[in-house]
């Protein structure tokens, strides 16, 4: 047998590769990890969390707003940018600190600097002058933002990289995109109180989610001082003494401070060396991987957004878990990807599992019973506010079992975890009707649900 310098090398320090690499370590075997920038990835440096603390710093200017509705006055309360930012880095290298932390104590060695695949078995650090050889390799490198390269003036453009360090706050900016990024940072700098566009190419934001999801949210944003734009894209970007002019295809021109780019990200495999060891890349231009996460390199796995199954980093978590147990443990396992739920912290924020109305009636052979209710919430119709609550089941008409749901409005994400417990375990919509509501609250809607959507009341929604 070959004499490595590890047991197991991985290739990228985020949730996934953390816990594969602490997990291995605990176990007895001997973990090296690399990372190019800082331990954390990007959910803790430059993702989830960053972003939620922008999530909730920018949603006090709407509390506010109710605030008053019920009596509370404020004078003189202002938002400051500088402060802010401060704060927020300072908690995001205490929990880079512990994730590192946590590495060290598990015994797992951390190599700071990028590693590149130079065989099978041997990983460079560039620029360090140092070679490492391991029995087994994990790539867990993530994913980066993606824009397009060939639009004139995109070098005026940033990400949300850069958008986590904006030396100041703009007055206005235009993001591009509909997905995830693109609406949950729509909603921050709109709450900031900056000015906000959001253009998208499509005919409506959030593609893949349900349709009364994705109508209901657009509606709902533009409410909050959001103007959207859809089934239109950048034609260019023009600098100006004032500005940055963006020059739309449909012939509009808009003027910003800021040009964001929330597009897509891509599986970060530049320069990894991955063709020298083997492994291969799928059409989309991911690592290929069988159901346990092995590459086309007999010693070579990978897990999480590098390989663009389902890009969470829960499920980058649990992927790392099964690679654990299949590898180290002699207990083959993979992740089962059905009805996982997902949030989207916009403002109002979605939750949602399982399938859409669309899917569950391609895949349900005697249809769907579908359950909708549209209201305002009791919070906010206390003030007058008009914000609306979407809340949706879909459930499959033969088994009577509910297979999707999809909430949007005020706290969806912490109801949707709950609601995934239900949705996994398969149960019916009779089960969910037998479950006593819990009153005065918004979530006793989804076990009080009894009027199937018919085309009659549809038309009077």
């Amino acid at each position: 047998m070959a004499d490595y310098d590890y047991d197991l090398f991985v290739i990228g320090a985020g949730s996934g590769g953390v816990r594969a690499a602490r997990l291995t370590a605990l176990g007895g075997k001997r973990v090296a990890i690399a990372e190019e920038f800082r331990v954390g990835g990007t959910c803790v440096i430059r993702g989830c969390v960053p972003k939620k603390f922008m999530v909730m710093a920018s949603e006090v200017s709407y509390a506010l707003e109710i605030a008053e509705g019920y009596g509370w006055s404020f004078e003189n309360a202002k938002f400051d940018w500088p402060t802010f930012l401060e704060a927020k880095d300072v908690e995001i290298a205490r929990l880079s600190g512990i994730y590192a932390a946590n590495l060290g104590k598990a015994g797992v060695e951390l190599v700071h600097g990028r590693a590149i695949l130079k065989d099978a078995h041997t990983v460079e650090i560039v620029g360090k002058n140092r070679t490492i050889t391991a029995e087994k390799i994990l790539i867990a490198t993530g994913g980066r933002p993606w824009k397009p390269e060939d639009l004139p003036g995109i070098e005026h453009a940033i990400t949300s990289e850069e958008a986590f360090h904006l030396p100041e706050l703009p007055k206005r900016i235009l993001i591009a995109g509909g997905g995830y990024i693109a609406v949950e940072f729509a909603g921050i700098f709109a709450g900031l109180g900056v000015e906000t566009t959001l253009i998208y190419r499509g005919p409506n934001i959030l593609r893949g989610f349900d349709d009364d999801v994705r109508a209901h949210l657009a509606g709902e944003i533009e409410k909050r001082g959001i103007k959207v734009i859809l089934g239109c894209q950048h034609k260019s970007i023009e600098k100006t003494a004032t500005g940055l002019v963006n020059h739309l295809e449909n012939g509009m021109t808009l003027e910003t401070d800021v040009v964001m780019f929330a597009t897509g990200r891509i599986p970060h495999v530049k320069d990894l060396g991955l063709e020298t060891a083997g492994v291969e890349l799928n059409d989309e231009g991911a690592i290929k991987v069988d159901p346990y996460s092995k590459t086309t390199a007999d010693n070579i796995w990978a897990i999480g957004d590098v390989t663009d199954r389902m890009n969470l980093t829960p499920v980058a978590i649990r992927e790392a878990v099964a690679f654990h147990q299949t590898v180290y443990r002699d207990n083959p396992q993979h992740f089962d990807y059905e009805a996982v739920a997902t949030a989207v912290f916009s403002q109002p924020p979605v939750g949602v599992v399982g399938l859409t109305e669309a899917e569950a009636r391609r895949s349900c052979s005697k249809g769907v019973d579908v359950y909708v209710t549209r209201f305002r919430p009791m919070k906010y119709a206390f003030t007058g506010s008009d914000e609306r609550v979407l809340m949706k089941l879909v459930v499959d008409a033969d088994s009577q079992r509910v297979v999707g749901v999809h909430i949007v409005g005020p706290d969806s994400p912490e109801m949707i975890q709950l609601a995934a417990i239900a949705v996994k375990a398969g149960l019916t919509k009779a089960q969910w009707d037998a479950t006593c509501a819990v009153h005065p609250t918004m979530a006793e809607e989804l076990v009080t649900l009894k009027e199937k959507q018919t085309p009659a009341n549809m038309a009077a929604g």
